[in-house]
Formats: structure tokens, sequence, C-alpha cells
């Protein structure tokens, strides 16, 4: 029994198509990008106010966060004077860092300031950004 060889090299090589390999892999991009979820990260958005003199601190104090709405947060939770002098009076906190946004009324800020010197806190800092930003 004689068996036939073929004679050319590539005779026996067909080409592989890829089109159904590309649809398989975007169809895979598409559903895992479906399927995942995107987290958005929760926040108090507030614009600082511009100063020339700003300097950046080392510590990390206690943060008060005043809204445009003047709205005073404490740890991320919307607080009222009251329970802010509660707080301060309580853990006894000698530093404290004022986030007050720009839109945010004076009084606010001023009353947050009359409650840290009401407990002798003397370390009160106000964020701001720098000019040149």
């Amino acid at each position: 029994m004689k068996f036939k060889r073929e004679s050319k090299i590539n005779a026996g090589l067909k080409q592989m198509d890829i089109v159904p390999l590309v649809d398989c892999v975007f169809l895979l991009l598409i559903f895992f990008m479906l399927s995942s979820s995107f987290v958005a990260v929760p926040g108090i958005n507030i614009k600082l106010p511009k100063a020339i003199s700003s300097q950046t601190i080392n510590t990390r104090p206690l943060t008060l966060i005043i809204s445009s709405e003047d709205i005073i947060y404490l740890k991320g939770k919307p607080r009222s004077t009251k329970e802010i002098e509660n707080y301060l009076r309580q853990k006894e906190i000698k530093s404290i860092f004022i986030k007050a946004d720009k839109g945010a009324s004076l009084e606010t800020v001023i009353a947050i300031w009359d409650i840290c010197k009401g407990l002798e806190i003397n370390r009160i800092g106000i964020a701001t950004t720098n000019s040149e930003r």
C-alpha cells in the first residue's frame, strides 16, 4: 500500500479565522463592564478660599467642615453647634481644623470659633488653598 505524500509544505496548513475570537473577547469585555459596579465616593463638596500665607500642617487635628449652605459636619455627619460644643467638651480636644466653603457665612465660622475659644481650644486652623493654583 502506497501513501501519497504531499509535496507542498504549506498545503496542509490552513489559516485560522480570528473573527470569532475577537467577537468573544469583545462580548466578554462588555459583560465585565456592565456587571462591575462603580462606587461613587461620598463626600462633602467644598471650595476652599485662596490665601497667600497658607502653610502645610503635619498633625491631624479634629476637622470640622462647613458647607456653602452653612451646614456643619463633624466626622462626616451634620451637627448643630450645641452638639459640636458637647462633643468638644467631652473629648477635651486641644486643636481643631475648620474647612469652610468660601460661600459659607462668616457668622457660622465665628460661632464655631467662639465655641472653641470658650472651651480654651487655642490651636484653631482654617483651611485654605494656595493662591498660585
